[in-house]
């Protein structure tokens, strides 16, 4: 009887390693979560440039308009045209 036990004990044992094995190695679907974070990542630098380009944009086109409207007509000794 001792034998049989010690066998299951044995047995109980290696399958459960096999097991850790298993779910050690297993790495399904680390590349679609690591794509999926870079996808995010690229989507915020996406959105920050565009905020920085927009508001670089109407700064620049306000003080162009300012410009041209002041401009109009004045000498060209004027320091602010």
């Amino acid at each position: 009887m001792s034998i049989a036990i010690e066998g299951f004990w044995t047995w109980v044992r290696v399958q459960t390693g096999a097991a850790r094995a298993r779910q050690r190695a297993d790495q399904r679907g680390e590349g679609v979560i690591s794509a999926a974070i870079a996808v995010l990542v690229m989507a915020f630098l996406g959105v920050g440039m565009w905020v920085a380009f927009n508001t670089t944009f109407q700064k620049t086109s306000t003080k162009v308009d300012d410009k041209v409207t002041n401009c109009i007509g004045e000498s060209n000794n004027n320091p602010n045209c």
